[in-house]
């Protein structure tokens, strides 16, 4: 009789381990970032974040504020200007994850090299003293407030934004979504405002070459 426990026991020990597996794994999976061909957005690889829906303002880019050289923002190129801004590579906080995915945490870095010292690397900056909405600015963090994350809306379309769930923070987060604030026609890139609708193109180096050397 006391065999037969023993047997039920670990009959039971095993169904709940198996049962806790897809439960544990899919905590930290999600569904993939898509480009604007649909393809899944991979770490390393170059994206230019460009708005998706409306024309109001082109890719990303690196900004100043105040008219100081250092440190820069996360801001939008003017609609008529002919400059493409800069693109991005992306990195998730887990090792061994090449694939971007929807709610996980991620680095955002710009890839050009700049005056400052600071780096290209996105972090949660100083809030705006009038709104009090927080500036994405640029420079080196391997803390929470380095990491973002790419949601998708109700819309179909991806909001970047900021809630820590993979990499440790102390306390309660004070989550936020991108969007735009603008602070004398500059548009910079802020959290906990209305969130801005994004989409990603992803980088073609041999595209890229060849226009370097066409302007050359």
């Amino acid at each position: 009789m006391m065999r037969f426990h023993k047997s039920l026991f670990s009959i039971f020990s095993l169904l709940c381990f198996f049962m806790a597996i897809p439960s544990t794994a899919g905590q930290f999976d999600g569904p993939p970032v898509l480009d604007t061909e649909g393809r899944p957005l991979q770490r390393d690889a170059e994206y230019f974040i460009k708005p998706a829906i409306t024309d109001v303002a082109g890719n990303l880019t690196l900004i100043t504020r105040k008219g100081d050289q250092c440190p820069f923002y996360v801001g939008q190129v003017p609609l008529l200007s002919q400059e493409t801004g800069f693109a991005v590579s992306l990195a998730p906080y887990r090792e061994g994850e090449d694939t971007i995915r929807e709610g996980r945490d991620l680095k955002f870095v710009f890839q050009v090299f700049t005056i400052c010292i600071t780096g290209t690397q996105w972090k949660v900056g100083e809030a705006d003293p009038k709104t009090g909405r927080r500036f994405v600015k640029l420079g080196y963090d391997n803390t929470a407030t380095g990491y973002f994350r790419i949601d998708k809306s109700d819309l179909g379309v991806y909001n970047i934004g900021w809630c820590p769930s993979d990499v440790p923070i102390k306390g309660r987060p004070r989550c936020g979504s991108a969007g735009i604030l603008i602070e004398k026609g500059v548009r910079f890139l802020a959290l906990d405002g209305p969130a801005f609708p994004f989409e990603f193109v992803r980088v073609d180096p041999v595209e890229e070459l060849g226009s370097i050397l066409q302007e050359k």
